[in-house]
């Protein structure tokens, strides 16, 4: 029988930890604090950034919250993202995506400090993760990472497939594996045979952006598969990347939709927001 791996009650472990240590650093006269900004009222982008208070708030962590209306200029934003770098009051500053079109969204990214890119996605923070520096993780790929260690799935020597290249979750998802010493194929829109690729996997990560793309025939029998995808089928229902009713017999574990990753990009920004304070604490 497959084993469903519960992003929900792992997240809940990360936030506890987090909690408990949060605690014993403000006993220590260190204390977080996230600085988010949402341009504008994307309802899905309010939920993220609701969620991401109400994490704050569980584990101690102090938020500011910037909500900014839709028409603030490029140079508004940048003037904000500025101001918070240089207040030492701050730890870790988080720019809510997507922003509205006339913004440029790499300009922001590259204006937040690396040292409080709780995201993971400025070039520094990138490079740092490929070449095996200390610095803030990609939160979405970091949480995989932990899904599969806390479910007891080994990764080292498995051949790993990825499939998508984006920026934010296959490239710094491969970092990751290899950081394991995981053998690893990335797979995109252009790869052919891919079915052939796929059935490989002792891991097989799905981040397509399909609505349940993948089938059992591009799983092989005992494979782990991780689905990060999230979309609405048609009843309504969420969903992800992987078909899981085709796939889940042919896997020795599965992440469902929803339950599976997306609770596990959170607890990983705020384990980013700790480390903030872990790094004072060694500089001590």
């Amino acid at each position: 029988m497959s084993q469903l791996i519960d992003g929900k009650q792992i997240s809940k472990q990360i936030k506890d930890e987090l909690k408990d240590e949060v605690a014993r650093l403000a006993a220590m006269g260190k204390h977080a604090c996230l600085a988010v900004v949402q341009v504008g009222n994307d309802p899905a982008s309010s939920v993220y950034v609701n969620n991401k208070k109400k994490a704050c708030a569980y584990i101690g962590i102090e938020s500011r919250s910037y909500e900014l209306p839709e028409e603030t200029t490029e140079e508004e934003l940048t003037a904000l993202v500025e101001k918070l770098n240089r207040d030492e009051g701050v730890n870790g500053i988080l720019v809510q995506l997507p922003l509205p079109s006339h913004i440029d969204e790499d300009r922001i990214i590259r204006t937040i400090s690396p040292d409080k890119d709780v995201d993971g996605f400025h070039p520094v923070s990138v490079g740092r993760l490929w070449i095996g520096e200390k610095g803030f993780l990609s939160c979405t790929p970091a949480g995989i990472i932990q899904l599969l260690k806390r479910s007891g799935i080994s990764i080292e020597g498995k051949e790993c497939v990825i499939i998508g290249r984006s920026n934010i979750v296959g490239k710094p998802m491969a970092a990751l594996l290899l950081r394991e010493n995981g053998t690893v194929t990335i797979a995109h829109s252009r790869t052919k045979n891919l079915q052939e690729i796929t059935r490989r996997a002792d891991i097989l990560i799905v981040a397509i952006g399909k609505r349940q793309f993948i089938t059992a025939d591009y799983v092989r029998e005992g494979a782990v598969v991780i689905d990060v995808g999230m979309h609405r089928d048609e009843n309504n229902h969420l969903c992800g990347d992987v078909d899981f009713a085709d796939v889940e017999p042919h896997t020795s574990a599965i992440t469902p939709v929803p339950g599976g990753v997306g609770p596990m990009t959170i607890a990983m920004l705020m384990n980013n927001c700790v480390e903030t304070i872990r790094t004072q604490e060694e500089r001590a």
